[in-house]
């Protein structure tokens, strides 16, 4: 088999969108081996690809500077690789490509549309229009290696077995099972809690099992006061890996998440995304794959977007654009999607 080196180190939610692309990739090319150099915190998101070999970077000690860059790059030179996919374009990644580039070896590298989003992002003459989708732009690169793939852009949902200790919260068959992911790694992309509060409120009202996913020990915190004080409301945050809240996403029957890695998680695994979006913007690319434009929540302000990671505050005035989005709205998404 031939075998193709796929080059995506970070960001989470970037990761799970490579492989909701290598999905579509190892259906429509059986005959290629893919190896994935990514963290190993990333490794699940893989485990259902066919033909997928992990291979792990850890960029903070084995594989850390030039030097460990080359022992990196000694170690896939084992695979013996017919191309190289670099999908995520940083310093590290074309450091590996240019040692394969030495040794002959084909290279092809993510055009990620840096003077577009620039341009869509900027105050003054702003073009705001939707953008190459970068599941697309993941997709390019292996077109110019040589290897077809037409990406669907539709959710392939495939329930997993739930992990034991979660059993007992999918008992009742008639509720609605809803996942929310309120957090994201840069504050200007979180809904504000105090509102998220009460959509929360709002939904355990209504009857729905809430599943609150993503975070560390403060937002473990948060999410367990949540579940404390609203009925079938559960705090998944440090309860589970990565590996089992995949398989409880996969049983879910809609996401609530911000632009963040949750969107791309629930992406992978099938589910519906209902998505709240502040500073940033779908038109941007980064819309979690097989999603709807429609399920995004948001305003329209001329000053949106005016960032395309979520680490600049919103532009919009006294009261920022997340602020602008009532809780009912989302609400009203929601329920218009189950009922849908």
């Amino acid at each position: 088999m031939e075998k193709i080196i796929v080059l995506r180190f970070s960001a989470m939610g970037d990761v799970a969108m490579v492989a909701s692309v290598l999905k579509e990739f190892a259906a429509q090319n059986p005959a290629v081996e893919i190896i994935m150099v990514s963290r190993a915190a990333f490794k699940p998101f893989f485990n259902e690809i066919k033909n997928l070999t992990f291979h792990t970077i850890q960029p903070k000690n084995t594989h850390k500077g030039l030097l460990g860059l080359f022992k990196l790059f000694k170690e896939l030179q084992k695979y013996k690789p017919a191309a190289i996919a670099d999908l995520h374009d940083n310093l590290r990644s074309r450091v590996i490509s240019a040692c394969f580039r030495f040794t002959g070896i084909k290279i092809k590298r993510i055009d990620k549309g840096r003077a577009e989003k620039k341009a869509l992002t900027r105050s003054v003459n702003k073009i705001f229009k939707p953008l190459r989708q970068t599941v697309e732009r993941y997709a390019d690169v292996f077109c110019e290696l040589g290897y077809p793939i037409e990406l669907t852009h539709k959710l392939n949902r495939k329930p997993q077995l739930l992990p034991a200790n979660a059993e007992y919260l999918f008992r009742n068959p008639l509720q609605k099972k809803i996942g929310i992911s309120p957090f994201a790694q840069h504050i200007y992309k979180v809904y504000p809690l105090k509102k998220m509060e009460k959509v929360i409120a709002l939904l355990s009202a209504s009857g729905h099992e809430l599943f609150i996913f993503g975070g560390g020990k403060s937002e473990q915190a948060i999410a367990e006061n949540w579940a404390k004080h609203n009925a079938n409301t559960h705090n998944l945050i440090g309860n589970f890996s990565l590996t089992e809240e995949l398989a409880i996403i996969s049983n879910l029957d809609l996401m609530l998440s911000m632009d963040s890695s949750g969107m791309h998680m629930a992406s992978l695994a099938g589910v519906p995304v209902v998505s709240v979006w502040g500073p940033t913007h779908p038109y941007a690319g980064f819309l979690g794959y097989g999603q709807s434009i429609n399920n995004c929540v948001q305003v329209d302000h001329p000053m949106r977007p005016n960032s395309i990671y979520g680490n600049k505050p919103c532009m919009c005035g006294v009261e920022s654009c997340m602020d602008m989005i009532a809780p009912q709205s989302i609400v009203n998404k929601i329920k218009e999607n189950l009922n849908g």
